[in-house]
C-alpha cells in the first residue's frame, strides 16, 4: 500500500504526460486527468477525468437482453466493459429503447453492490500484500494466487452487474 501511495503521489506531482493502463479503478480516479476508452468498431474516444468520470460521460449502451450480465471472460477489457460494438461515437440520437425500471430485488442488489465490491477489493489488497511480502510458502502462495484470480473475476462480474443496473436506474 505504501508503494501504491508513493506512486500515486509521484504521478500527481509529475508535470508531463504518462500513458497509464491499470485495472485499479480507485488508482485511476486518483491520478488520471483524461481517459481514452475503446468505443468499439476500432473507435477510441477521449474523456475528461478518471474511470468514474468516464462511466458518467460515456454514451449509454443500447438495451439488449443479450448484453445482460456477461461472464468476466467474455468482457472485452476493463477499460470498456460495457461499450457497445455498434454504437456511434456521437450521441446525437436518443436511445431507441426506454430504460426499464428496476425491480425491488434489483434495487436492493444495486444498493449492496458498492459495499460488496469494496469488500472484494479490500480482500484483494490484503492478499496481494501477503503474496508480495514473500512470507508465504509454495502451496500457501499458490492458494493465495488462485484466490486472487477468483477475486479479480468476482470484482469484474460485480462491476459489470453494477454498471448494468445503474444504467437501467
Amino acid at each position: 500500500m505504501e508503494t501504491l501511495d508513493l506512486l500515486e503521489q509521484l504521478l500527481q506531482d509529475y508535470d508531463g504526460t504518462v500513458l497509464l493502463v491499470s485495472h485499479d479503478r480507485a488508482f485511476l480516479d486518483a491520478v488520471v486527468t483524461q481517459t481514452i476508452a475503446y468505443e468499439g468498431d476500432g473507435r477510441w474516444r477521449e474523456y475528461v477525468g478518471g474511470y468514474s468520470d468516464w462511466i458518467a460521460q460515456r454514451p449509454a449502451a443500447p438495451a439488449s437482453p443479450a448484453a445482460a450480465p456477461a461472464s468476466p471472460a467474455a468482457a472485452p477489457a476493463k477499460s470498456a466493459p460495457a461499450a457497445p460494438a455498434a454504437a456511434p461515437v456521437k450521441a446525437d440520437k436518443p436511445a431507441a429503447a426506454p430504460k426499464s425500471k428496476l425491480s425491488f430485488k434489483e434495487q436492493k442488489e444495486l444498493d449492496s453492490l458498492p459495499d460488496r465490491i469494496a469488500a472484494l477489493e479490500d480482500e484483494q489488497s490484503t492478499l496481494t500484500a501477503r503474496l508480495s511480502s514473500g512470507a508465504l510458502a509454495g502451496p500457501e502462495a499458490a492458494a493465495v494466487s488462485t484466490r486472487l484470480g477468483a477475486l479479480a473475476a468476482e470484482i469484474d462480474a460485480a462491476m459489470l452487474r453494477w454498471e448494468e443496473l445503474e444504467s437501467r436506474r
